[in-house]
């Protein structure tokens, strides 16, 4: 299937030394960025890096190749290689569907970080543990218990709906999203999410400055394919306004040609609908650095 993300420019993010591979790990590594902000890297379908305060959190990361299904081949290569990844903190995993948590990532990025932490839904804890992660490196992703990491970060897991919101024996749900504050920044993640009322509420009541969320929806003939579904970009551009959102960033719409969208009708949406919410559509291995209304006050 021919992919309307197969651009021309992909043999520039491949050969560009200064976006690309080792380069942009170390472009992560010198980014410092003042209270007030954050710095984020997009790595295609819902993979991002973000810096704040000293702190590298990587979430959901996929840069290795193909899917074993025939369907689910890259539009477009990764701007990093497991091998690569190197200088992370945390590790935040959303849910165990493979383009969200990779083994061919997670075990390089394990091996190459053993310090780091991994936070991800309790159902996903027997799997990560079989793939040699300590238990002891595991924190589990419980919507009723925020986490407090490094004396500077809080997490809080929001529990999501893709498309049914669903919970394991003890209560823990099994999918989720992530509510960030660091460094004066307060981001949600909402990794594969429908909306539904309380997702509002609970946003809403955190207050989040950037919202990062899909906007690849879904439909009968995807479902008739196993293709598990998100907010589309109607909804997404709604929920923003909805929380009050600073800014948004869509994700979840670029990587797989069967499950893509087009983030121009993200853009057009909000540009009709609510003309003073803040955008951004991110280029990929792009450094985008978030200022929040907080930033450059001075203390």
């Amino acid at each position: 299937m021919n992919s309307p993300y197969r651009s021309r420019d992909n043999s520039k993010l491949q050969s560009n030394p200064a976006r690309t591979g080792m380069a942009l790990i170390e472009e992560v590594k010198r980014t410092e960025v003042p209270y007030g902000t954050l710095a984020l890297w997009f790595l295609g379908q819902e993979s991002v890096m973000i810096k704040g305060d000293g702190i590298t959190i990587y979430v959901d990361p996929y840069v290795s190749g193909d899917l074993d299904d025939e369907l689910w081949r890259r539009t477009y290569p990764a701007a990093i290689r497991p091998q690569d990844i190197q200088g992370v903190d945390v590790c935040l995993i959303t849910h165990e569907h493979k383009d969200h948590m990779d083994e061919r990532t997670l075990l390089p990025l394990h091996r190459q970080n053993p310090g780091a932490l991994v936070v991800a839904p309790n159902c996903c804890q027997p799997l990560l543990q079989g793939w040699g992660i300590a238990e002891s490196q595991i924190r589990v992703a419980d919507d009723r218990q925020p986490l407090e990491l490094f004396s500077k970060l809080r997490i809080t897991p929001i529990a999501a709906a893709h498309e049914q919101l669903e919970r394991d024996d003890s209560g823990k749900p099994k999918y989720v999203g992530y509510v960030l504050e660091l460094n004066g920044v307060t981001l949600y993640h909402a990794g594969d999410t429908v909306v539904f009322p309380e997702l509002i509420e609970e946003v809403a009541a955190l207050q989040p400055d950037l919202a990062l969320l899909p906007i690849n929806g879904r439909d009968y003939f995807r479902e008739r394919r196993g293709i598990v579904g998100n907010m589309d970009y109607r909804e997404a551009a709604e929920f923003a306004y909805a929380i009050q959102a600073d800014t948004v960033i869509p994700l979840h719409y670029d990587l797989f040609a069967v499950n893509a969208e087009k983030p121009g009708y993200f853009v057009d949406y909000i540009y009709e609908h609510f003309p003073e919410q803040k955008c951004h559509v991110m280029a990929r291995a792009e450094r985008f650095i978030y200022a929040s209304p907080r930033a450059f006050l001075g203390s």
